[in-house]
């Protein structure tokens, strides 16, 4: 049975895009800076599989043959979020950026949203995540007010303390902010933020939830449904895709977490793809602008990559992707940067050594997946089974695969 995995490390930029400037984000390059702004980095599978043939890496030499096929991906769609990232990876290009208030949502709707949930709020500005609960944490447990904060990402995000707001009534808060949150405020995602501690030591907890709005069209996820196939989402990849085209899914506490819930999925039958997504990078490193943190996050990754290679199948083939970048080195912002991102492929029926170059579209990888799978072609991309595949993969080169 054919099988794509596909593995999207959260905001692991591979350099900026032509049009970066547009989002204040010229000069960025997540992995690059990292690898040489972290004395030690080395990433050893992710270089046999061809990681250091894509971009110059400190610690990360290019293979003499890699393992797979590598390449980059350009961004057609507007934007650098979560959300269009992943749609695209999935054969969706959104022309239309979503709306962003980088200097807070309109007080109008701000009143609407707290004459539906019955209180007043605290925030309504762009912050990271972290200080704001620190500037409005202890306010927040007096008053019970929660806090609504955005980014310069198409966001809507609700903080609450969990022993103030419990989890259920906070996602009540951001199910009727969803349903508020649309046509022209129709922002990309509505998330619950709830956190624990007190004041002085806020810590941000695991039982976040996204609220997406559905893709505009239908996605690769869909159609593999409508054609008989069944899919698996690992991490918040439900919730990206707003609970549609996916069969069955696994939400994870870590990166750690969502490799061994990958690890268990690549384990059962019956699953056509299984598409994860490993938030820690952008979630905790990325945004805070840890940059030791993501790079210690890089290499615990690599580590466990050859388990994901041994549990390959016969006819599994492996994509290993991004979906924006996360530029931990830029001091300018906390948020997301418009980047390429890296392309990494193999698996047994994918021939090694196969440079992909620079692709026009993140849908690139689902119109391969589509022709490999079986179903149409989409709308969107350009597939590249043709130039990877193998059908006859030699135990030489499976041996060498991580």
């Amino acid at each position: 049975m054919r099988r794509g995995i596909v593995i999207v490390l959260d905001s692991v930029g591979i350099g900026a895009l032509p049009d970066a400037a547009e989002y204040g984000d010229e000069g960025a390059d997540t992995l690059g800076h990292i690898s040489r702004g972290f004395p030690g980095f080395s990433l050893p599978h992710l270089a046999r599989m061809g990681l250091g043939n894509i971009a110059p890496l400190a610690g990360v030499p290019p293979a003499a043959r890699p393992s797979g096929a590598y390449g980059k991906m350009a961004e057609l769609s507007r934007g650098k979020d979560t959300t269009v990232g992943h749609w695209e990876i999935a054969g969706v290009v959104k022309e239309k950026p979503f709306p962003v208030y980088p200097g807070g949502f309109p007080p109008d709707l701000i009143a609407r949203f707290e004459g539906t949930i019955g209180r007043k709020t605290l925030g309504n500005k762009a912050a990271s995540g972290t200080e704001i609960i620190a500037e409005l944490g202890e306010e927040h447990m007096k008053t019970g007010r929660p806090i609504v904060y955005t980014s310069a990402d198409s966001v809507f995000q609700i903080a609450a303390h969990e022993d103030v707001v419990p989890l259920r009534k906070l996602y009540r808060f951001c199910h009727l902010a969803r349903q508020l949150l649309q046509k022209e405020h129709g922002v990309a995602r509505v998330i619950a933020r709830p956190f624990i501690g007190v004041p002085g030591s806020f810590t941000r907890t695991a039982h976040r939830h996204d609220y997406a709005l559905p893709p505009v069209e239908e996605t690769l996820l869909d159609f593999l449904l409508q054609a008989g196939h069944r899919t698996y989402g690992v991490g918040k990849i439900n919730d990206i895709f707003a609970q549609r085209g996916i069969s069955k899914y696994k939400t994870t506490e870590s990166n750690d977490d969502g490799i061994s819930k990958t690890l268990e999925a690549m384990a059962r039958p019956g699953f056509s793809l299984i598409f994860t997504n490993l938030v820690d990078f952008d979630m905790k490193y990325g945004h805070r602008r840890n940059l030791e943190e993501y790079a210690r996050a890089l290499m615990r990754f690599d580590g466990r990559l050859p388990e994901i290679t041994r549990a390959l199948r016969e006819e599994d083939m492996l994509f290993i992707t991004a979906d924006h970048g996360c530029d931990p080195s830029l001091e300018r912002h906390t948020d997301h940067t418009r980047e390429y991102i890296p392309l990494l492929v193999s698996g047994p029926p994918v021939r090694p050594g196969v440079d992909l170059g620079i692709r026009r579209s993140f849908a690139d990888i689902a119109q391969t997946l589509a022709e490999y799978l079986g179903i149409p072609p989409l709308k969107n991309g350009t597939g590249f089974l043709r130039e990877i595949r193998d059908d006859v993969a030699t135990k030489t080169d499976r041996e060498e695969q991580p």
